[in-house]
């Protein structure tokens, strides 16, 4: 089984970039962050066409979620419990040929001071509180998506100019390294852990994309039963560099 996670920055602006990298790729999971739009306006058509049944999360203009599958999704659950109050669409998780999935953009968080900050901790604890819960069924699960934190040094072009963002912080780490010693695997250090310059993200801004300043951002943490599975995981960074791109590259892992 082949997963890929893209946060695409708006799914009808990338449409043509989406189905062009499917035609190719051809996962048989694909994961969608940052659609930018509601469930009614998502591009089915489109994508249906392609083989892919669509499990939709949305929200108009931020955020939002999706689930591409070419077998039938099944036990669909739309947010994480915790914060009855919490409206953002950020987790789509689904069962597809034995293994549970979701789809997750986990908040930026920045500034760092502010109401957006304590957001992002509190919606990575109710994660790990879910996380728990996952483990207890003794079955395989992927996680993947925007986690929108750089686990360590080598995951950032410059450490030093990074260590105050959200992204960054030591208590953002901390909650991050909460879920790994829960037992789950990141996928990508679990094959390739020495490897340098590996991003999944590359700013808009100040020449970014050409110079290579990335960060690795996009993830997939494994349950202990899926990570037995594991057998590749790579980021594609051809997308990045194509007209009209996301900010963001797919990356797939590959479950055998």
């Amino acid at each position: 089984m082949r997963i890929a996670s893209w946060n695409v920055n708006s799914v009808r602006a990338r449409v043509a970039n989406i189905t062009s990298w499917l035609e190719t790729a051809r996962p048989d999971v694909l994961l969608l962050q940052e659609i930018k739009c509601e469930d009614d306006a998502f591009p089915r058509l489109e994508l249906e066409a392609m083989g892919y049944k669509c499990a939709v999360a949305g929200q108009k203009s931020y955020n939002g979620v999706a689930l591409l599958s070419k077998e039938p999704a099944t036990d669909i659950k739309v947010g994480l419990d915790g914060d009855a109050d919490d409206t953002q669409a950020r987790y789509i998780e689904a069962t597809v040929g034995g293994v549970r999935i979701a789809s997750l953009y986990l908040p930026n968080g920045n500034p760092v001071g502010t109401e957006k900050y304590s957001y992002k901790l509190a919606w990575m604890a109710r994660l790990h509180q879910h996380v728990q819960k996952l483990l207890k069924q003794e079955s395989p699960f992927v996680l993947g998506g925007d986690f929108n934190v750089i686990p360590e040094e080598v995951d950032v072009y410059d450490p030093k100019g990074w260590e105050n963002d959200a992204l960054f912080l030591p208590q953002t780490r901390e909650a991050y390294r909460s879920l790994l010693n829960l037992g789950l695997t990141e996928a990508f250090r679990a094959l390739h852990p020495d490897q340098k310059e590996a991003y999944s993200f590359w700013d808009y801004q100040a020449g970014a994309w050409p110079r290579n300043l990335g960060l690795r951002i996009d993830l997939f943490l494994l349950s202990p039963q899926a990570a037995d599975r594991l057998s590749a995981c790579a980021i594609d960074a051809a997308p990045r560099g194509q007209d009209k791109a996301s900010d963001h590259t797919p990356v797939i892992v590959t479950l055998d």
